[in-house]
């Protein structure tokens, strides 16, 4: 991590918890973990540097792989065209449950996945995080940077076990897929008391010097649609669980499903799938946009209805295809 980058981080930090001491103390609300879930706390750092048992050499890789997972936007132009890092939507260096914590695919990959119809490995898993969520592409695979990505993800489930799929604090659907009776205005209503002091009026984010301190959460900076953020139901359990900043739980669950709608509700960039036709795309991918907002009409627009890929020079990247072992 650069200077540069640490002190602008921390004058974000400084910002957050100076709203933070503004307001009332609010209790940290997560939800229980259930009976009989594994519960995994992944390493530290302070860990890392301490064991013994981790040659140097794989200790440097390790922290590679850290330092382009904290920050996501040294590789912008070249596997990222957005405004997000890993972190953004995996928080507490992917380490932290109920905030999407990346340990977890390490032990349950490969596996099939319903996103895109076929079995998964670990390379694959992060591929499609760079290509969706960071409108890009992704390190080749077997290439130095993948490798990095790799080795930090694995060792951060250092200890857990293998095909133990009943984890607890994992992904963002703790709050269901079943969405309440949803409204546009309300979720306006409780973004602008909530979200807009740091990620703007019109989710458009904030840099520091350049860096990106809070991401946007719609426009050309944000993640496509795509993306797994994109479903409401994904989007709801995130928030309900890590925001505001510092203040998570704190939402009641249908304000978290109202603000995700209203986020979602709101243009980004083109589905890299996009076969051309807007409604074509969400019927072929429809066991996935059936949770979006994408091909639907929203005041009056047709949202994804356009042929724009943001600062991305491409719309697919070759590494998002198919496989069968027919």
């Amino acid at each position: 991590m650069t200077l540069k980058h640490t002190i602008s981080l921390l004058a974000g930090l400084l910002v957050a918890s100076t709203l933070a001491r503004a307001e009332p103390e609010v209790p940290v609300d997560l939800p229980a973990f259930k009976e009989g879930q594994y519960v995994h706390q992944a390493p530290t750092v302070q860990d890392l540097m301490a064991d013994e048992n981790i040659h140097p050499e794989l200790k440097k890789v390790i922290l590679k792989g850290r330092d382009m997972f904290m920050n996501t936007q040294q590789l912008r132009g070249k596997y990222v065209f957005n405004d997000l890092n890993c972190k953004s939507c995996h928080m507490g260096e992917g380490r932290m449950n109920w905030s999407g914590p990346v340990w977890p695919a390490v032990t349950t990959l490969p596996d099939f996945r319903g996103k895109n119809q076929h079995v998964n490995s670990l390379e694959e898993r992060i591929a499609g995080c760079f290509a969706f969520s960071m409108n890009g592409k992704p390190p080749p695979y077997g290439s130095d940077d993948m490798l990095a990505m790799v080795a930090y993800h694995k060792w951060l489930a250092t200890g857990a076990p293998v095909y133990e799929k009943n984890i607890g604090g994992r992904g963002f659907s703790h709050l269901g897929r079943e969405k309440p009776e949803l409204s546009y205005q309300r979720g306006k209503e409780v973004y602008l008391e909530n979200c807009a002091v740091c990620h703007g009026e019109n989710g458009q984010g904030q840099k520091k010097d350049g860096s990106v301190v809070f991401p946007p959460l719609w426009g050309n900076g944000s993640y496509n649609w795509g993306a797994g953020m994109t479903r409401i139901f994904t989007a709801a359990s995130f928030i309900k669980n890590n925001m505001p900043l510092g203040k998570p739980g704190s939402l009641t669950d249908d304000e978290a499903w109202q603000v995700a709608n209203f986020i979602n509700s709101h243009e980004r960039p083109q589905d890299p799938r996009y076969t051309g036709n807007v409604k074509e795309t969400r019927e072929k991918y429809l066991n996935f946009h059936k949770h979006t907002n994408y091909g639907t009409v929203v005041n009056g627009d047709l949202l994804g209805d356009h042929d724009n890929t943001g600062d991305k020079p491409f719309l697919k990247p070759d590494v998002l295809r198919p496989r069968t072992f027919e």
